[in-house]
């Protein structure tokens, strides 16, 4: 927790000094976060990056990770990228390795993934194959490589979920599977890490407004874009799709100090998608 301090005066004589608590500061800390170079990654990256972190985006899109670093320069934010592949994992080591040679590495946040839509029939042995290599095996890369340096640090580890963790989601098979997967990753690696003061726990979102929605929209359903955006938005029953800053800030707390008491715990945000929709 950061301390400021405000000087109050009236006209010219200073009447005390206050001290001010600021909470979920991340001053001082390094955060790694995969994925971070669009939609959610790239809104935690800024809100980390905003409340004092040094922050290295890692994901495979140079010229969206070169962007989104250019774009906060103005703001003297720290900033980095590494260009990653999440799922080869000697290239994860590697750049990992490195990046704690120079900095202690507090906080990782597992967010790289990929979306599937289809049922078992449907989905091939090459689209299961896809998905498992990033959204579950790029997990157990990022978290394997980092735990090490973590050990005895308070380190954490956040990984994103999904409400298709918990819940049926029609035509999300290799999807769901993946996220089931992460979601139980999540309380092992609390479970066996918590005497070395690692904290590891999951978010799990519903449907975000991210340029990934837009697309497969757009890809879909050319001729009837507003309507089916508003139907998606309609499935939640507060009536609008999540905002990838909402699922930042939620990443935020859970890397604060002031959630230094939570681990192995699953944190929905998704509108009251999963207890309302009955």
């Amino acid at each position: 927790m950061n301390i400021n301090f405000l000087k109050v005066k009236s006209g010219r004589k200073l009447l005390k000094t206050i001290k001010i608590m600021t909470p979920f500061q991340l001053s001082g800390k390094t955060a790694l976060v995969t994925g971070g170079a669009s939609g959610i990654g790239r809104a935690i990256a800024e809100v980390f990056a905003k409340n004092g972190a040094r922050v290295y985006i890692l994901d495979f899109n140079e010229t969206q990770a070169k962007e989104v670093v250019e774009a906060f320069k103005v703001e003297n934010l720290e900033l980095q990228y590494k260009i990653c592949d999440v799922s080869k994992s000697e290239e994860v080591q590697q750049i990992i390795n490195e990046i704690a040679e120079n900095h202690e590495i507090n906080i990782l946040v597992n967010n790289a993934g990929v979306a599937h839509v289809g049922n078992i029939e449907n989905t091939t042995e090459a689209d299961l194959d896809r998905i498992y290599s990033i959204n579950i095996k790029g997990v157990y890369n990022c978290a394997k490589a980092v735990i090490k340096h973590m050990k005895g640090k308070n380190g954490i580890i956040i990984n994103m979920a999904s409400i298709a963790s918990s819940v049926g989601i029609s035509d999300r098979f290799a999807y769901s599977m993946s996220k089931g997967a992460v979601l139980t990753m999540t309380y092992s690696i609390a479970k066996d890490y918590v005497n070395e003061g690692i904290r590891c726990n999951s978010i799990s979102p519903a449907r975000v407004h991210t340029p990934f929605v837009d697309g497969f929209i757009a890809k879909n359903y050319p001729d009837d874009q507003d309507e089916m955006f508003e139907k998606l938005s309609k499935t939640q029953p507060l009536g609008r799709m999540g905002k990838p800053v909402e699922i930042a800030h939620l990443a935020l707390y859970l890397a604060s100090d002031e959630a230094s008491f939570i681990t192995g715990t699953d944190f929905p945000i998704d509108g009251g998608f999963i207890k309302l929709n009955g």
